[in-house]
């Protein structure tokens, strides 16, 4: 097992994977990463409210490299990555089990829509909205990692938001989504995510989001904006 001491010798090493780059977050704040074989693992504490290990590469090297990691890290982090991947560290290695199966979803050209979204200057009214539209919401005002608020209001009320949330050097990141249930129907999450999605592909190349892989509304909004699907999984001790 080999650390890996800079953004670029990661890149290469994983084969410019969005998800291990974005783990990454420049590898700064105590963001690790480590190679053996073909595989990459990447420690990314408190990262979209979990201490995560994400990982690339092929199972048979990824296995005894998560392990070490492990070893390092402690066992509060968990390991994330490609779906197929994780089940596989879940049969090799039996004290891990999977802990849940969902989407992250890519996009490296920006959305072409009419949008009337902005960023806020500051997230007031947002955790007031996320309560009533989207409780379980993984992004919340004064988190750590989350940068800027953006969305639509009318008439002073706040009716829909997305943040600019872990975004990496490399690639930006997308979480909090949520529209008033009284304003929905409307097309204002497809605009907000259109706005900020466009922002970040700006400032980064690449965007990325995760999403419930059973919230067919949601994932259709994202294909429908250009974001491509890849089943992901998490496991944990």
């Amino acid at each position: 097992m080999r650390e890996i001491l800079s953004p670029a010798e990661l890149s290469t090493a994983a084969d410019g994977d969005a998800k291990v780059l974005w783990a990454a977050q420049g590898l700064t704040d105590g963001h690790r990463a480590w190679s053996a074989g073909d595989a990459v693992a990447v420690v990314a504490p408190d990262l979209s409210r979990h201490d995560r290990i994400v990982v690339h590469g092929p199972v048979d090297d990824a296995a005894p490299l998560v392990r070490d990691v492990l070893g390092i890290v402690g066992t509060a982090y968990r390991p994330f990555g490609d779906e197929e991947l994780i089940r596989g560290l879940v049969d090799r290695i039996p004290e891990l089990n999977l802990r849940a199966t969902f989407g992250w979803m890519e996009i490296d050209e920006a959305p072409v829509e009419t949008v009337t979204a902005r960023w806020f200057p500051d997230d007031a009214g947002v955790a007031e909205l996320l309560e009533q539209a989207s409780p379980t919401s993984y992004a919340w005002p004064g988190d750590r990692g989350i940068n800027r608020w953006a969305g639509i209001e009318e008439s002073g009320e706040l009716l829909s938001v997305a943040a600019d949330a872990w975004s990496a050097p490399e690639i930006g990141f997308v979480a909090g989504v949520a529209t008033r249930p009284a304003a929905r129907g409307r097309g204002l999450s497809r605009q907000v995510c259109a706005f900020v999605t466009a922002e970040l592909v700006k400032r980064h190349g690449r965007v990325a989001l995760m999403v419930d892989g059973s919230n067919e509304t949601a994932i259709g909004l994202y294909r429908k904006l250009g974001y491509r699907y890849h089943p992901v999984g998490a496991a944990h001790l």
